[in-house]
């Protein structure tokens, strides 16, 4: 969103990189580390948590680094408030997808997929100067080869991916038409 369709946001090229490492850093690598962590300490069996139980705690951990971040961008009052709308709206489903990890292992990978592909779809409804073809293609193409590979690794049975999917799809189609009214 902050390189592929710059009239998305209003935040100044010289920031994008500093707001993307820190999106990058609390999001992806801290939570990676802390799941390792989890896993050296023996707390975690198997860092692919194949059970339920695997995934909880995890989950909870990677909802509040997503929830953190999205409060310390809210309060930067300087910073375009689609960027912790965004964030925020993803937190939200991760905190949906961390729920229901207490009953039931929905795919979180299709659920980000899912996201993806409907944020791309959002995009190209709301600026005209985005051309989605492309980037569609690519999302769902990406979609399809992470479903399957979950499928054929038995990761994931195929309704824990549709509904993993499909989850992601509507929670961000919904909250980025919301955004971006």
């Amino acid at each position: 969103m902050l390189y592929l369709v710059p009239e998305a946001t209003s935040v100044p090229e010289v920031f994008k990189g500093n707001i993307l490492l820190l999106v990058v850093l609390s999001t992806l690598a801290i939570p990676m580390v802390t799941i390792f962590g989890l896993r050296l300490s023996g707390t975690l069996k198997s860092i692919h948590m194949e059970d339920i139980k695997d995934r909880v705690i995890p989950f909870i951990i990677t909802t509040f680094y997503f929830l953190l971040t999205t409060y310390f961008l809210r309060d930067k009052s300087e910073i375009d408030p689609v960027l912790w709308q965004s964030l925020g709206l993803i937190s939200l489903t991760i905190l949906g997808l961390t729920l229901v990890t207490f009953w039931w292992k929905m795919s979180a990978h299709m659920t980000g997929f899912g996201g993806l592909v409907a944020t791309v779809v959002v995009l190209g409804m709301k600026f005209p100067t985005f051309t989605p073809l492309y980037p569609l293609l690519l999302a769902i193409f990406l979609s399809g080869i992470v479903g399957s590979s979950r499928l054929y690794l038995n990761a994931h049975k195929p309704i824990e991916t549709y509904v993993g999917f499909v989850y992601g799809f509507v929670m961000c189609f919904v909250g980025f038409q919301f955004i971006y009214t």
